[in-house]
Formats: structure tokens, C-alpha cells, sequence
């Protein structure tokens, strides 16, 4: 029961039965959640899901990158980026594993 839990709710287990975070929610707002992979690819970014609504933005600039999203929820998410840029990078940097792919980032002003 307690391990059901832990791998439907954002984590892994190890080979070695250590337990570690795969996903972070960093927000979540009018059913939009907004999350960060631990062990992600380049260039950084965030994911945004919602029913049908599965995208991806950069973290540098909050541009779209890829995926399904509508006008509505894009413009949503624009304006959610530009109040949230600096805890975003936070999360970001405090979710990256060690021999991570992309490392750590930094962005003046956040």
C-alpha cells in the first residue's frame, strides 16, 4: 500500500530499494499543474498538464516548447511565468540529481 502510493505520487525506487522524488509540483492552479522532472534533458523546462493538456516550457524565458495546450491555458501560463520565474529556477535547481544531464541553472534576476 505505501509503495503504491509512493510510485503514483512522483517517486521512484532505486536498485538498491532507495526511494527518490522523479517529479516536483511546483504550482497548481484552475486544474493546471506545474511540474519539474528530477532528471530532465536540455534545454531546462517545465511541464504543464491538465486532462488533455500535455506541454512543455523553457524556464529561461517561459516560451512554449512543445506539446497540447490551448490559447487560454498558454496565456495562463504566461502570466503565471512571469510572477513565479524565480521560484521555478529555485525548484529547479534544488531538484537536480547528481550526473543529472543539465545541472543547475542560472538566470540573472531570478
Amino acid at each position: 500500500m505505501v509503495l503504491e502510493i509512493l510510485l503514483s505520487g512522483g517517486y521512484a525506487v532505486g536498485y538498491e530499494g532507495q526511494i527518490g522524488s522523479i517529479r516536483k509540483l511546483v504550482d497548481s492552479f484552475n486544474g493546471l499543474r506545474i511540474e519539474i522532472f528530477s532528471r530532465e534533458h536540455a534545454p531546462p523546462h517545465f511541464h504543464v498538464s491538465k486532462g488533455s493538456i500535455d506541454a512543455t516550457f523553457s524556464i529561461s524565458d517561459g516560451r512554449y516548447l512543445n506539446g497540447t495546450i490551448g490559447t487560454r491555458e498558454k496565456a495562463l501560463i504566461e502570466w503565471w511565468f512571469a510572477r513565479s520565474h524565480a521560484k521555478l529556477v529555485r525548484i529547479w535547481n534544488e531538484t537536480r540529481p547528481s550526473g543529472c544531464q543539465v545541472g543547475p541553472i542560472h538566470i540573472s534576476g531570478a
